[in-house]
């Protein structure tokens, strides 16, 4: 079955740390760039990060660049989004979703990607 799962989500202090990460199952993923999304409750769901198929290549929205680092691991299928001094604000459920084009740099647009996983929850307290 072709899935994408993210794990890793959970509750956490202001300050804090976690890491979420995303496996493809039956996906093509090695030649794929892959992003990071957040949606939060009320709101519209938000370009978070993106990594381009062989890792080399990466995107960060201004919120989180500087605290969030995204990495992948083509030998396992799995993608990264290794999150730093969190927020309240980053309270948000995360999605992980694949770019169906091959070799292609990242992109920002939800619209560009077409398989997405059911998300995992982050909570950050004050």
């Amino acid at each position: 079955q072709v899935q994408l799962e993210e794990s890793g989500g959970g509750l956490v202090q202001a300050g804090g740390s976690l890491r979420l990460a995303c496996a493809a199952s039956e996906l093509p993923f090695s030649t794929h760039a892959m992003g990071w999304f957040r949606q939060a409750p009320g709101k519209e769901r938000e370009f978070v990060a993106a990594i381009n198929w062989s890792g080399f290549g990466t995107d960060y929205s201004d919120s989180v660049k500087g605290r969030f680092t995204i990495s992948r691991d083509n030998a396992k299928n799995t993608v990264y989004l290794q999150m730093n001094s969190l927020k309240p604000e980053d309270t948000a459920l995360y999605y992980c979703a694949r770019d169906p084009r091959t070799y292609a740099a990242v992109v920002r647009a939800p619209t560009s990607y077409d398989y997405w996983g059911q998300g995992t929850q982050v909570t950050v307290s004050s």
